[in-house]
């Protein structure tokens, strides 16, 4: 299926489009004293996302007890201020360098929909970050599930239905193995696995995967897919934005 045949775009926000490692490592350093300094990145993930399993509420006020747990199983500094400026932070996660210049292209010739677990505030300022491009967003507020809960996709499928676009119209945009790729794929959608991490060991701060499943499309970055689609619309004869 070309690329050129999709209407829509769907998108994994956090790991894919912002990039939280990042953020959590700086700000996990920045805050957690001398030994937050010192510690490895694998640690640092291993204990984040042992945290998140135990507080998984709303990112925009659980992120605060996340901190504390790792911190206490780390020895990190864990007093309120700091938890209170971690869960700030959070908040403030940067865009990936790509981000925001490949949405622009896109949006072009594509209907954008952020698909996030993030809660409506937390996307908020995310969007906010990468420049507002959606022309629509489902949060886990509206869905009252998180990925890769297959209700999550049967939310927005129905959703953007009822503007007109069928499944096979939609091509889903994704970092996580876990989260979208194999429950995308197993629900009949077409992938692209945006692979950040290609190159490093692990899965970071993602949980692992029980497989990796090969998608439709593959790149490393976004800016990889918006560049194989204008070589896909130049292919076929179709106007491509200077």
């Amino acid at each position: 299926m070309s690329l050129t045949s999709f209407k829509v775009l769907t998108f994994d926000v956090v790991g894919t489009l912002i990039d939280f490692e990042t953020g959590v490592i700086s700000a996990i350093r920045s805050l957690g004293g001398p030994k937050a300094e010192a510690a490895d990145e694998d640690t640092i993930f291993a204990a984040y996302k042992r945290g998140r399993d135990n507080f998984y509420g709303r990112s925009s006020f659980a992120m605060k007890d996340v901190y504390l747990s790792l911190a206490a199983e780390l020895d990190f500094r864990s007093d309120e201020a700091t938890a209170d400026a971690f869960q700030l932070a959070v908040l403030r996660w940067p865009a990936f360098a790509d981000s925001v210049d490949a949405l622009k292209r896109l949006r072009r010739n594509y209907r954008l929909v952020a698909m996030t677990n993030a809660d409506r505030t937390a996307f908020s300022a995310y969007s906010h970050t990468l420049g507002n491009p959606f022309h629509d967003s489902v949060t886990c507020d509206e869905t009252g599930v998180a990925k890769p809960d297959p209700r999550f996709f049967a939310f927005n499928c129905g959703r953007q239905s009822a503007h007109g676009f069928r499944q096979n119209e939609i091509l889903h945009v994704a970092q996580s193995q876990y989260h979208d790729i194999g429950v995308a794929r197993e629900l009949g959608y077409t992938v692209c696995w945006i692979e950040r991490r290609q190159g490093l060991t692990g899965f970071g701060g993602t949980p692992e995967p029980k497989q990796v499943t090969k998608p439709d499309y593959h790149f490393s970055t976004l800016k990889g897919l918006a560049d194989a689609i204008d070589v896909a619309r130049r292919a076929e004869g179709l106007p491509v934005a200077a």
